[in-house]
C-alpha cells in the first residue's frame, strides 16, 4: 500500500481544513472559486485517472488534483491504487471512512473520490474542430437527465455537449455521478448563451434539429430516407427534409416546458420521435438518446 504518497498516516480528523476544503466543492460557490469539482466512486475516479495518464503522455492539461480513498476501497479496486500511483502529479492520500464521508456529497460514499479540474473549453474551440454531432441542452435542469444525455452523447460518438444558461451545473456532484465517468470523455461547454451557440455552430456548417413532439419531420422517416440515399435513391432530403448524415446539432429542451419559442425558432427543422404506444411523451434523456443514435448511425453508414 503506497497510495498515501506524501504522508503515510491515514487522515482521520473530520474537522481538518483539507476535509472542509474538499467538502466545499459540493457547492457552486466552492467550485467557482477553486475551478475544481468532485468525482465520486470507483468508476468516475477510474475514468478521471485514465484521462490524467493519457494527457500526461501527450503533454496535455492535468485532469486530477488529488485522490482520497479508504483502504477497504483499494482492497476491492487495486487497479485504482496502481493508476493513482502512476499519476505522479496527483496528490494521493488514504483516509478513514469517516473522513471520506465528510468530504463526499453522498450519504453512503463508495470509498474513493477525486478532486478534478474543471476544463477550460470554449464554444469556439468546439466549432473550430468541425464537429459532426453536438447535443445542446436548453435549460435542462435535472442532474440525472443531463447526465443521461452526456452518457448517450459519449456512447453515440458525439463531439461535444453544450448546456445553455439556465441549465444544471453539470459539475455538481449529483450530475457528475449521473454521467458515470462520461463527463471526462468529450468537451462539455456550460452556461452558454443560446443565440451565440446556434450562430457559432451554424456558421461551421451544422444543421440544427429541435427534438419537438409536435415537429413536422418524423425521426423514423428521416432514418428511412437516409437508408434510401445509401441505396442510391434521392430520399426525402430532396423534399426539403434534413439529412441525418449531415453535421447535426440537436436541441433538447427543459423537462417541464420543452423548447421555448426562441429555441424552436433557432432550429432549421423540428423533429418528432414517433410514439407507438399510449405514452404521451418521452423523458428528455430517453428522447435525446434515440435522436443522437439516429444521427450517429446515419453518419457512420453514409
Amino acid at each position: 500500500m503506497n497510495l498515501a504518497g506524501d504522508n503515510e498516516v491515514t487522515m482521520t480528523n473530520v474537522r481538518a481544513e483539507k476535509v472542509r476544503e474538499v467538502a466545499r466543492l459540493a457547492t457552486r460557490t466552492g467550485r467557482a472559486r477553486s475551478g475544481e469539482f468532485l468525482a465520486e466512486g470507483p468508476q468516475a475516479v477510474r475514468e478521471a485517472l485514465r484521462l490524467q495518464l493519457e494527457n500526461a503522455e501527450q503533454g496535455k492539461a492535468a485532469v486530477v488534483r488529488a485522490v482520497y480513498a479508504t483502504e477497504d476501497c483499494l482492497d476491492r479496486y487495486p487497479e485504482l491504487e496502481v493508476m493513482a500511483n502512476q499519476a505522479e502529479s496527483v496528490h494521493t492520500r488514504l483516509v478513514s471512512p469517516e473522513v471520506l464521508a465528510a468530504m463526499a456529497d453522498t450519504v453512503t460514499p463508495q470509498g474513493i473520490l477525486a478532486v478534478c479540474i474543471i476544463p477550460e473549453t470554449s464554444l469556439q474551440d468546439v466549432a473550430a474542430a468541425k464537429p459532426r454531432l453536438v447535443a445542446v441542452l436548453c435549460r435542462v435542469q435535472d442532474p440525472g437527465n443531463a447526465g443521461t444525455i452526456i452518457r448517450a452523447a459519449v456512447a453515440a460518438g458525439a463531439d461535444a455537449v453544450v448546456l445553455t444558461a439556465g441549465s444544471v451545473d453539470i459539475y455538481n456532484p449529483k450530475a457528475v455521478r449521473s454521467t458515470v465517468g462520461s463527463v471526462f470523455h468529450l468537451p462539455i461547454i456550460t452556461n452558454v448563451d443560446f443565440g451565440e451557440t446556434i450562430a457559432t455552430l451554424k456558421a461551421q456548417g451544422s444543421t440544427v434539429l429541435a427534438a419537438d413532439g409536435y415537429g413536422a419531420a418524423d425521426l423514423d422517416a428521416l432514418q428511412d430516407a437516409s437508408a434510401a440515399r445509401r441505396a442510391g435513391s434521392p430520399g426525402e432530403a430532396a423534399q426539403g427534409q434534413p439529412a441525418l448524415e449531415d453535421p447535426t446539432v440537436w436541441l433538447f429542451g427543459n423537462e417541464g416546458q420543452g423548447l421555448n419559442e426562441d429555441e424552436l425558432a433557432g432550429a432549421d427543422h423540428r423533429v418528432a420521435v414517433p410514439l407507438y404506444g399510449i405514452a404521451e411523451s418521452l423523458n428528455v434523456g430517453t428522447a435525446a438518446t434515440v435522436c443522437l443514435y439516429a444521427s450517429a448511425r446515419a453518419q457512420r453508414r453514409a
